[in-house]
């Protein structure tokens, strides 16, 4: 039975995809419940009032004026969380182009470089631009449902953002995925310092090498800077006083532990000397990513140190075809394990939480996490790694999580077996407001080359061409061409914006649109995306789909 929303404002309207509604109380009832923090309630109730859980059991009382959902034959699970994105962020800024044909090779790197340089605006730091720990995400978080109306759609309620760029990514935020302003939005800020072992282009540090020099300097800078406050706060007469310096007093409340500091690192050797770095200046410490950090589980738990693990599976990227060059032992051996890491480290007891790490689609956060239950991982640590594990990792546990009352009414209600390919997530509460999910697009055909009638499809129009296209990205649009190039039902080309030439992959059309797949690089970070669009005439129109959310794209056909 589907759940229904007993809501007399919508008796004449029905309901409408993306609408959302905010009463002052719900209730969920004969419904399975999925606390993660105790014992799952087979059926019963859960009651939300402004914005909080206020009751949840088998015998909570529904109230008099709540809004009431049937949960018959559908389970309610705390809203889910992804522990890394860059969600809420504006597009990164264009980088200058070096003439007419547009800057390459060098100019390029410079042009970037440049563009990190305007970001960073004025500061009293010593350090270059991309090398400053006291960037605040917070500051270039937006606000706005409808960004991440694809993240909803697949349960999520709440995610860390972090920033794109730089070897310090910036202190995150823990947001909620809805919210008419940035406050509203906020659940906690800063969560962590954010590190990337990367370069920065055009100036020091310009290689990995020179990276982790960088940052042992710059520790030790600020160990040296805090002692000489600390002394100077004591007693300042006689002692100049120290040149302040935005960079190292960011960094003193991560050497006195106060604050985690959090390593982007996925191979073995990343993994090392991130947590090499942690041992020798004493930090809190996370490992983001983590794809061989099963091969570091007694390590790991002698330094307390959690991972947000990426379930962004190893592919293979070469097309596979005779001619194709033959993968390494090691890259197959990589592809192999890595979906047996997360039973590695719930055997071991380290903590962890799940990240989409920038999937094709938000869609395969789930996909891959039943992956994961298939090579060693319980289904119910699977859920916490996705719920509470992520809230206990960043701190509030007190407040999300579980389904508990007293604690945010962020929820994900699905129909089907989580893990498995027949679900649907029915409806999302953010903060207690309500989502509707639109329904995912029927099937076009049944058996081959028939539609569920028995019909025929209708022939695959002709997409092919240049269009000059936009992205509205939050904040600022990206421009370029999109080439397609069509034989039959199959779609290649590329895709050129602001952020490069991304050559186009899975590329289909059907009588209903278009798909394709790519990626781009932003900040040295890989991010995937799924294009699905129409074309009527010569206008095109559509959705850019990635782990960041969904940006609309429109174009008009080049003559």
């Amino acid at each position: 039975m589907k759940l229904k929303l007993v809501l007399y404002a919508f008796a004449a309207i029905g309901f409408l995809f993306g609408v959302s509604v905010s009463a002052q109380s719900y209730a969920i009832t004969n419904a399975k419940i999925v606390t993660v923090s105790g014992a799952t309630i087979e059926k019963g109730t859960v009651v939300v009032r402004d914005g909080l859980i206020e009751a949840v059991g088998a015998d909570a009382k529904v109230p008099a004026d709540a809004q009431v959902f049937d949960g018959t034959g559908l389970t309610v699970y705390p809203g889910f969380i992804d522990s890394l994105t860059n969600l809420g962020l504006q597009a990164p800024a264009r980088p200058a182009t070096g003439g007419p044909g547009g800057g390459g090779g060098g100019g390029g790197q410079a042009a970037a470089a440049a563009a990190l340089q305007a970001a960073a605006g004025t500061s009293n730091s010593n350090y270059p631009a991309g090398f400053r720990p006291e960037y605040a995400v917070l500051d270039d978080i937006r606000a706005g449902d409808s960004q991440f109306e694809a993240n909803r759609n697949a349960g999520f309620t709440t995610a860390l953002s972090v920033g794109r760029e730089r070897i310090f990514n910036g202190q995150s935020a823990l947001i909620d995925l809805a919210g008419d302003s940035v406050s509203e939005m906020t659940v906690k800020s800063p969560v962590a310092m954010h590190i990337t072992f990367s370069t920065i282009p055009g100036t020091y540090p310009g290689s990995l090498l020179g990276t982790f020099s960088a940052l042992r300097q710059i520790f030790d800078d600020a160990r040296r800077h805090d002692q000489l406050l600390k002394l100077y706060a004591a007693n300042p007469r006689g002692m100049k006083r120290p040149e302040a310096d935005r960079s190292l007093e960011a960094l003193i409340p991560v050497l006195n532990r106060e604050m985690y500091v959090v390593f982007t690192a996925n191979r073995e050797n990343e993994i090392v000397r991130a947590l090499d770095l942690a041992k020798q200046y004493n930090l809190k410490a996370i490992i983001a990513g983590g794809q061989e950090a099963g091969k570091f589980t007694e390590r790991l738990n002698k330094q307390n140190v959690p991972v947000l693990l990426s379930l962004n599976f190893p592919k293979r990227t070469a097309a596979a075809s005779p001619e194709a060059d033959p993968e390494t032992m090691d890259m197959l051996r990589f592809r192999a394990e890595t979906p047996k890491t997360a039973g590695k480290l719930a055997a071991a007891g380290v903590k962890f939480a799940f990240q989409g790490g920038g999937s094709t689609s938000v869609n395969d956060f789930l996909t891959n996490a039943a992956k994961a239950t298939e090579n060693g991982l319980s289904k119910d640590a699977a859920i916490k790694a996705m719920t509470l594990g992520a809230a206990e990792i960043f701190g509030v546990a007190d407040r999300l999580g579980s389904v508990e009352t007293g604690k945010i009414a962020n929820l994900t209600v699905v129909k089907g077996d989580l893990f498995g390919t027949q679900k649907t997530i029915t409806h999302v509460f953010i903060d207690g407001k309500v989502f509707e999910p639109k329904p995912p697009a029927a099937p076009e055909g049944r058996g081959r080359g028939q539609r569920p009638d028995g019909t025929a499809p209708a022939a695959a129009p002709n997409v092919a061409g240049s269009y000059s296209i936009t992205i509205q990205a939050p904040g600022q649009a990206l421009t370029g061409t999109l080439t397609l190039v069509q034989q039959g039902t199959t779609l290649t080309g590329t895709m050129v914006t602001d952020l490069g030439t991304t050559a186009i992959t899975a590329g289909r059309v059907t009588a209903s649109g278009l798909s394709f797949g790519g990626s781009v690089n932003v900040g040295g970070q890989a991010i995937d995306f799924t294009v699905q669009a129409t074309v009527t005439g010569n206008q095109l129109s559509g959705t850019v789909d990635s782990s960041q959310g969904a940006l609309p794209i429109s174009g008009t056909r080049i003559p």
